[in-house]
């Protein structure tokens, strides 16, 4: 009777003991958890600052990108006004609008160097080159044209090369393919494998998917009174597996003449957190490089300025 006893009691003492073990193996994975998932609000902030950064400076290669492909274009369809070749009769586009954005410290290479496809744009801007925008690059953006970019179902491939734009490092794979159907002028723009580094050693991965409308300059060649509409989703991961996940409100408005989006909201969520991008303050849809982050529903804000 005593060793059953006994027997007894030591189950009912591991039972309690095993209870206990697990009720804190829960809590403390609870705890973990919640502090993995708690954001606060300066590093919301701070974290949705550097994913305008990001969006803004690959959108920004992009334009440079559709600029350079639509004065190819124009050399090869057009004649560029007369600007197309040189007085040998040569296709020679004179990038005379890629420059006004870049100004004149960078090359412009392209091969072949006719009014062939496909064909590949090389945009060198050696070890500093500061635009006429005010922005700094260094390194090559490559850009290869399967046809010409205004053609329905041509796709522009753009690759970095030891490329910079400011104080970041960008890579990836940026894609843009036409997908105009009548009179309605629209590209997606998908970004792979993209990533974000900064001097101090600080980066991110970086990928969107977005789509891009033209909703003015349809029936005129210059490309600087080009305007677009852009929608669509970026996401950023962070190595400490933070994820920014930005989905647009209203239409981003691009304009070619102008170095930022000048209007349109976007949703930015960082784990439990929401936020709101305004890039049309403080100058309602005017030129510059401004943006309004709010969150607290609108109690509390912080400007961006954008690369």
């Amino acid at each position: 009777m005593k060793t059953i006893t006994l027997n007894r009691i030591y189950v009912a003492l591991f039972a309690t003991l095993f209870s206990v073990l697990i009720y804190s193996c829960q809590k403390e994975s609870s705890l973990t958890s919640n502090n993995s998932n708690a954001v606060t609000e300066q590093a919301a902030s701070d974290y949705s600052d550097e994913g305008a950064q990001a969006d803004a400076s690959f959108d920004d290669v992009s334009d440079l990108g559709m600029v350079a492909a639509d004065e190819d274009n124009s050399a090869s369809q057009l004649g560029d006004n007369g600007r197309g070749t040189d007085n040998t009769g040569r296709y020679f586009p004179s990038f005379r609008e890629l420059r006004a954005i870049i100004g004149d410290c960078a090359t412009v290479t392209v091969s072949p160097n006719d009014s062939t496809y496909p064909k590949t744009i090389t945009i060198d801007f050696g070890d500093s080159c500061r635009g006429y925008d005010g922005k700094v690059r260094r390194g090559k953006i490559v850009l290869h044209l399967t046809g010409p970019i205004r053609r329905p179902g041509s796709v522009m491939t753009i690759t970095f090369v030891n490329f910079y734009l400011n104080r970041a490092h960008l890579e990836g794979t940026k894609v843009i393919s036409n997908l105009s159907e009548g009179t309605t002028i629209k590209f997606t723009v998908q970004v792979t494998g993209g990533k974000v580094t900064f001097p101090n050693g600080r980066g991110y991965s970086y990928e969107s998917f977005k789509l891009k409308k033209q909703v003015e300059g349809m029936v005129t060649p210059n490309p600087r009174d080009n305007v677009f509409h852009l929608t669509g989703w970026a996401r950023i991961t962070y190595n400490n597996g933070v994820t920014v996940s930005f989905e647009t409100i209203d239409p981003l408005v691009k304009k070619v003449a102008c170095p930022w989006i000048t209007d349109g909201t976007l949703k930015i969520k960082i784990n439990d957190r929401v936020l709101k991008l305004d890039y049309g303050f403080p100058n309602n849809g005017n030129c510059d490089n401004k943006a309004l982050l709010t969150w607290n529903n609108g109690n509390s804000q912080r400007v961006i300025i954008l690369p």
